[in-house]
């Protein structure tokens, strides 16, 4: 939960590294909140199934779309890549696939244009 959080609190920070694990916790947590909302929103009858998306699930889309995107960015220069890449997503099929590659590739485990190297060793 604390990664969840930590993107939370970089609510618009496009500067930096984020590694896979930050960026990861923080999708499957987007996940689990969005379908709890659904659920939510079906049940008290606000779920508009033409749209896909209830009052609540809306609500909450529009509250994390801004740190969605940052944390992203930070993950594309965590592998090296200008945030630029992101608009690479607009292509149908071919652009989500391409983005799923960058997302789950490793960090450069060296510094780079980005910043410093986010994995802390322990020593």
């Amino acid at each position: 939960m604390n990664w969840y959080l930590d993107v939370l609190k970089k609510y618009a920070v496009f500067s930096g590294r984020a590694q896979r694990k930050e960026y990861w916790m923080f999708f499957l947590f987007n996940t689990i909140i969005a379908l709890v909302l659904g659920f939510i929103d079906g049940v008290i009858g606000t779920f508009d199934f033409e749209t896909g998306l209830g009052l609540l699930g809306g609500i909450y889309t529009l509250a994390v779309l801004l740190p969605g995107i940052a944390v992203s960015v930070r993950r594309l220069h965590d592998t090296d890549r200008s945030g630029w890449w992101l608009f690479i997503a607009l292509i149908p099929i071919i652009g989500a696939i391409i983005i799923f590659v960058f997302m789950v590739l490793d960090s450069k485990p060296e510094r780079n244009q980005y910043g410093e190297y986010p994995k802390k060793e322990i020593i």
